[in-house]
């Protein structure tokens, strides 16, 4: 969104209406911002007022009644957004001036009593929809990596019928993809065995996505020495033993009851529901918003691009990595007026624990 001027004195009302939104769910009468601020020389009712009227003209404000106080507009809870999650160039790093709330004990005891005995990627992904949604006031999601990007710890053939085989493939990750392929040739249980053999031997670690470019690769250069073997290895890549653009990642989603209760609009409730549910639009919204090359959290206020009726929820997101690659995307969806600290702070943390619960071992 463009650079918004606020001044400094229209920051401290602006921040002050919202975090009362936020606990209360009520607009924000301007007396109630007097009161936080009693011990502040110079901020009247009446100068509150005028700034309130200010932040109002500047679409920061509006009032649903007229009698009512004022409630945070979406372009206020971004600018909200950008102040608790500036990025500070110096450091390199997310820094919160003066909004650092650091999650605290007995929320990530909490967090970590709910990821106890998680062994697989799988259920790491599964479990964070799960205590994302416990946690907030939405919607808990997990998103796996795309399987091409991924890395190859090992492939396993068998053969199940005439022209028919099973693959199996394990990615450094701990995912475990399988599927049935059915082959224009008959291959022996021996062929196959070999065929596994050679892939898990010379391309241990490689990503899978670069593995069947350089399987035709080798059948050019080395099909005099090679033929039968690799032609073998060749019927399986390119019947999709290792890489297809038609397997779709894993969605893990929790958490719906959640959204239902807080939204009292019914026709708006329906509309955000149909969004939700359509796998596709999920993964297309992560995949638009979270990138999974950087390490921070990100967070998007209001999800139009999904859905009109998804205007007045927020996304907050972040990639969860092991072993240096991509494991998925973690995140939740969640109405705007969310405890917007202590839920960045608790994705940040749940993503950083698939390096520790899913270490790696050494070579």
């Amino acid at each position: 969104m463009p650079e918004m001027r606020v001044s400094p004195r229209e920051r401290l009302v602006l921040t002050a209406i919202i975090e009362l939104y936020i606990a209360t769910g009520e607009p924000v009468a301007s007396q109630a911002v007097a009161r936080a601020f009693a011990d502040r020389d110079g901020l009247s009712s009446a100068t509150i007022r005028n700034v309130m009227a200010s932040l109002a003209e500047g679409g920061l404000l509006e009032q649903p009644h007229t009698s009512a106080g004022r409630v945070p507009t979406p372009a206020a809870f971004r600018y909200y957004v950008e102040q608790i999650t500036r990025i500070d160039p110096q450091m390199g790093r997310v820094s919160v001036p003066g909004f650092e709330v650091p999650l605290s004990e007995v929320r990530r005891g909490q967090i970590e009593d709910e990821f106890a005995g998680v062994t697989s990627s799988t259920e790491y992904l599964e479990r964070t929809s799960h205590v994302l949604a416990l946690i907030s006031s939405g919607l808990g999601v997990a998103l796996a990596s795309s399987p091409a990007t991924q890395v190859l710890e090992h492939v396993h053939f068998s053969r199940l019928s005439t022209g028919r085989v099973l693959a199996v493939l394990v990615t450094l990750a701990g995912a475990v993809l399988d599927r049935v392929l059915t082959l224009d040739r008959e291959l022996t249980h021996l062929e196959l065995e070999t065929a596994a053999r050679y892939l898990n031997e010379n391309f241990h670690g490689w990503p899978i996505e670069r593995i069947r470019t350089e399987v035709a690769r080798r059948i050019e250069v080395e099909r005099v020495a090679y033929n039968q073997m690799l032609a073998s290895v060749e019927e399986l890549c390119r019947k999709g033993a290792l890489i297809s653009g038609e397997m779709a990642p894993a969605l893990f989603v929790d958490g719906m009851a959640n959204l239902i209760a807080a939204e009292v609009d019914r026709e708006r409730l329906r509309q955000m529901l149909v969004a939700l549910e359509a796998k596709q639009q999920m993964v297309e919204l992560l995949t638009a918003y979270v990138d999974g090359r950087q390490q921070e959290v990100r967070v998007v206020v209001g999800l139009d691009m999904a859905s009109p009726a998804m205007q007045d929820l927020v996304l907050i997101g972040a990639p969860a990595r092991l072993g240096g690659g991509n494991l998925g995307t973690v995140a939740l969806i969640a109405p705007t007026r969310i405890q917007y600290q202590e839920m960045i702070q608790a994705v940040r943390y749940v993503a950083r624990l698939s390096e520790r619960i899913l270490e790696v071992p050494a070579e």
